[in-house]
């Protein structure tokens, strides 16, 4: 290679400028402390050349990397994606690139994101979504600075969680479809995580203080559409059949509808069904799905303000944030058929 084809270095846009690899230095850090003249020049010489830092070792003098580690508990959950598109921007306005991994329902896939998350050294940590946390993925949400989002499944002093009020979400539901005249509501329950519990004891607690009974109106599933399809088909086999059917997410609410379907019965005039997280899939036209609105996009911009702040203060004592959820009514609820 030539020397006229080499990546122009630190000391080649110095010569070129006309000033010490210092001041180079000093202007790819952003400094006060250079006069505005001098600063042209490196910047005209940096675009004149096509210097590109080295970020390894940049990364290593400041000891940052600049890049945020977030584990997805499953991106074909379309929430997921919509909490990443709001938390994004607000990363990359203070510097800071997301580097994605998945680890879907196999625990090991988040033991080997993490543990190259911490090879690496990113500059924090961030968990989307609700799993049950390996002892190597609670270790390192120990060692970096970490948020928690969509979740209530890790509790460390020093680590924030950014969620949304679950409590408050499974209680519109219910409530709406009381308040449309239902009183067999049923309850597609998750079969693991805090919040899956939350939404099915806050189901339980809003029926009880309705006069409601439930005995025999809860199926659990593991959060995919197959699960929910399984579930409400055993519910819809029983005697007296649930007129309404709430489940723990708008996945498992989408297989809810195809058990329905599959059973005779028309959404809504024969059964209604109300789905959690508000997703792109509730609202497709031929889904219609009535869901709590779960507050995606704000989600994902608090948990980015939350990894920034924590980034600054990494002893700080860890937060809950929790995010008021509101309902959106489709066309999958309705009054019970006879009324």
């Amino acid at each position: 290679m030539s020397t006229s084809d080499r990546l122009p270095t630190i000391r080649t846009v110095a010569e070129h400028a006309g000033v010490s690899k210092s001041l180079v230095s000093l202007v790819l850090h952003d400094s006060p402390n250079v006069s505005d003249d001098k600063r042209a020049a490196v910047l005209a010489s940096i675009d004149a050349l096509g210097y590109r830092p080295n970020l390894s070792a940049r990364s290593l003098s400041r000891q940052r990397t600049d890049i945020v580690g977030v584990l997805i508990n499953d991106l074909r959950n379309p929430w997921f994606v919509d909490c990443l598109e709001g938390m994004a921007p607000v990363l990359e306005s203070h510097g800071l690139t997301m580097m994605l991994g998945d680890g879907r329902a196999d625990r090991s896939g988040d033991d080997t994101v993490v543990r190259k998350f911490t090879e690496l050294r990113l500059d924090a940590l961030v968990l989307v979504g609700t799993r049950e946390p390996t002892p190597l993925v609670a270790g390192a949400a120990t060692s970096m600075p970490t948020v928690i989002v969509a979740s209530r499944d890790l509790e460390l002093p020093r680590a924030d969680v950014v969620a949304n009020d679950d409590t408050a979400g499974s209680e519109l539901a219910v409530r709406h479809l009381a308040d449309l005249g239902h009183r067999l509501i049923a309850h597609v329950a998750g079969s693991f995580g805090v919040v899956a519990a939350l939404r099915a004891a806050s189901y339980r607690s809003t029926m009880a203080s309705l006069g409601l009974d439930t005995d025999g109106l809860v199926e659990t599933c593991d959060l995919t559409e197959d699960g929910g399809y399984e579930a409400a088909t055993r519910l819809l086999s029983r005697s007296p059949r649930p007129t309404a059917v709430y489940a723990v997410n708008d996945i498992a609410a989408v297989g809810v509808m195809t058990a329905c379907q599959e059973a005779g019965l028309a959404v809504p005039q024969d059964i209604s069904v109300v789905g959690y997280d508000n997703t792109s899939i509730a609202q497709l036209r031929h889904v219609s799905l009535t869901s709590v609105d779960n507050a995606s996009s704000a989600v994902g911009r608090r948990a980015a303000a939350a990894v920034i702040d924590r980034i600054a203060r990494p002893d700080a004592s860890g937060t809950v944030d929790l995010i008021a959820p509101s309902l959106q009514v489709r066309g999958s609820t309705a009054p019970p058929a006879g009324t």
